[in-house]
């Protein structure tokens, strides 16, 4: 079977923390845009 050293904990999840970061602000920005755009659509056919 495989040898495990892992350690939990001990990982660098550095790359990981900043990419969901930008994930999550894409999320905000992209929701944001959707919601105006309902919003704009229910005025103007309203």
């Amino acid at each position: 079977m495989a040898d495990h050293d892992h350690k939990h904990g001990e990982m660098d999840i550095k790359a990981q923390e900043e990419m969901f970061a930008k994930f999550i602000g894409f999320t905000v920005w992209a929701v944001g845009i959707i919601l105006v755009s309902l919003v704009l659509l229910y005025l103007i056919n309203g």
